[in-house]
């Protein structure tokens, strides 16, 4: 298949193939006139950068899935380098929400610090009626 034809099976577009291309993600072949042909290999390849893309992983994480489906693996997850990959990123993701739950119980805090004292630091103005 052609690239355009890719990228819309991949739901994604040329540019992007070609900038995985430029980081040795994607192969494509040449044809005879130089146009980019790829085979149903790539649309797994491309299909499993995007959700790994979609979740947070950078290229460079990307890479050892890429590795683990080109050596013929029905998933790029099972390699022991992609599994390393997924323990790195799941540590990285419990950070986050340990810092996320500090922010949270530091806003909820002074929150309620706020709610408690607005009568004595902002008192209500009083409306003067007809």
């Amino acid at each position: 298949m052609l690239i355009g034809e890719l990228a819309e099976r991949a739901g994604t577009s040329t540019r992007t193939l070609r900038y995985y291309e430029a980081h040795g993600l994607v192969r494509p072949r040449r044809s005879a006139n130089g146009y980019r042909v790829y085979d149903e290999a790539e649309l797994r390849v491309v299909r499993e950068i995007r959700a790994l893309l979609d979740v947070g992983f950078g290229l460079d994480d990307v890479r050892p899935f890429v590795a683990c489906l080109r050596a013929g693996n029905t998933s790029g997850d099972i390699c022991p380098d992609s599994v390393l990959v997924l323990r790195r990123k799941l540590a990285e993701v419990d950070l986050y929400l340990d810092r996320l739950t500090a922010v949270r119980q530091q806003l909820h805090t002074q929150l309620s610090h706020a709610i408690a004292h607005r009568e004595e630091t902002c008192p209500r103005k009083r409306q003067s009626g007809p």
